[in-house]
């Protein structure tokens, strides 16, 4: 296990009915918050109303940015810059899933500098601050409520850039399994195929080769995520299915999976960022178009990781290590596919066409990340394994 430093700042309420206590959480922070929501779901379902009732009975005064989509749009975030400053907003309240959560952050970082926030995903400046973030998920899979990262798509180049920060941690993460209970079944499945994208690519991609603590951790996380998602597919209203998702989608992307591993790379989501920026697709969907094809191209150099996790998470027995491999891919496609995701490029209805658009369009966000060995040539051998 290589050396790490673990600092957490997140306070978490986990719960049922922890949506209730958001007013007493946002006041310990401000007096004038701005509320971040989706396009009509938290309305629909009332969470909406509820989170305005908890933070005015506590004092709060709050402005409201409702309609953040899927793949949050750098123009949103601007927008919610403004408001921010003309409202002397002091803390953000993000009720929704990961790109509501991402979206507030933006805010958080861009409301307080002079410089516009799209520099911060250029690589060009540092976010030295930000206004207080308190997170409520309502669907389960990206983990910003706990995590450091946020992700925002340009409007007119259709780069979709990630970067991260500790000053982007939520203050507070009140997650309430409840909430999660009215997302669809797409959405279900392609948060799920999310939070163990984060898990596996760590998992696979990593400069320690032994870490039997941490690989147990991610292992042990994978199948939770798998099981519980199959049970929520059958009965969407099973608590302790969408309990189990809600926290173990937390726990993939809040640093624990990653500490003593050394440098870890995410190169699904670096095709996933190109993918869903040019086609706005939903995120979970185009990992689960590309993890196939990602780790049938990881199988032809390295196997050993792959039998491992064919072993330990698909339980999978018998054969050599390329046997393995190659049967824990297919058996990982086929519950994709049983879960109702693409397994392909093609099934999004892409071509060999798309291809280069998509690989020049992976540069940008690799630079930041400084995946060096991701380069076009390799890109191009990891797209076309996908289609």
């Amino acid at each position: 296990m290589r050396d790490f430093v673990f600092q957490h700042p997140t306070a978490i309420t986990f719960g049922r009915d922890a949506l209730a206590r958001v007013g007493e959480k946002a006041a310990a922070l401000g007096k004038r918050a701005l509320l971040v929501t989706g396009r009509e779901s938290s309305s629909r379902h009332g969470s909406r109303q509820q989170a305005l009732a908890s933070l005015r009975a506590a004092g709060l005064s709050v402005v409201e940015l409702q309609g953040v989509p899927p793949n949050p749009p750098l123009s949103q975030a601007r927008s919610g810059i403004r408001l921010a400053r003309q409202e002397g907003i002091e803390l953000l309240v993000a009720l929704g899933g990961g790109s509501v959560i991402d979206c507030a952050k933006a805010i958080a970082a861009g409301s307080l500098v002079a410089h516009d926030v799209w520099l911060f995903f250029r690589g060009k400046k540092s976010i030295r601050t930000a206004l207080p973030v308190v997170a409520v998920p309502t669907l389960a899979g990206s983990g910003s409520e706990t995590s450091s990262g946020m992700v925002l798509t340009h409007d007119e180049r259709r780069e979709k850039i990630g970067i991260g920060n500790r000053l982007l941690f939520p203050r507070a993460a009140l997650l309430d399994p409840l909430l999660t209970c009215t997302a669809s079944p797409a959405a279900t499945a392609y948060g799920t195929v999310d939070a163990i994208s984060h898990l596996l690519e760590f998992y696979l991609f990593r400069e320690e080769s032994s870490a039997p603590l941490q690989d147990g951790y991610s292992e042990g996380l994978m199948k939770t995520l798998m099981a519980a998602c199959e049970t929520a597919l059958a009965d969407p209203d099973h608590y302790r299915a969408r309990a189990e998702l809600l926290w173990a989608s937390s726990l993939a992307l809040n640093g624990l999976s990653a500490a003593g591993l050394g440098k870890v790379a995410l190169p699904c989501h670096l095709l996933e960022h190109a993918l869903s920026g040019l086609h706005d697709l939903p995120h979970g969907a185009g990992l689960a178009a590309l993890l196939p094809g990602l780790l049938r191209h990881q199988a032809e150099r390295d196997p050993g990781r792959l039998a491992r996790f064919a072993t330990r998470v698909l339980d999978l027995a018998g054969a050599g290590e390329k046997e393995l491999a190659w049967a824990g891919i297919e058996r990982f496609a086929a519950w994709l596919q049983a879960i109702g995701t693409p397994t392909s490029l093609g099934d999004l209805g892409l071509t060999s066409r798309d291809l280069p658009g998509l690989c020049a369009q992976t540069r940008e966000q690799a630079r930041l990340w400084r995946l060096s060995r991701y380069g076009p040539e390799v890109v191009l051998e990891i797209l076309a394994a996908s289609l």
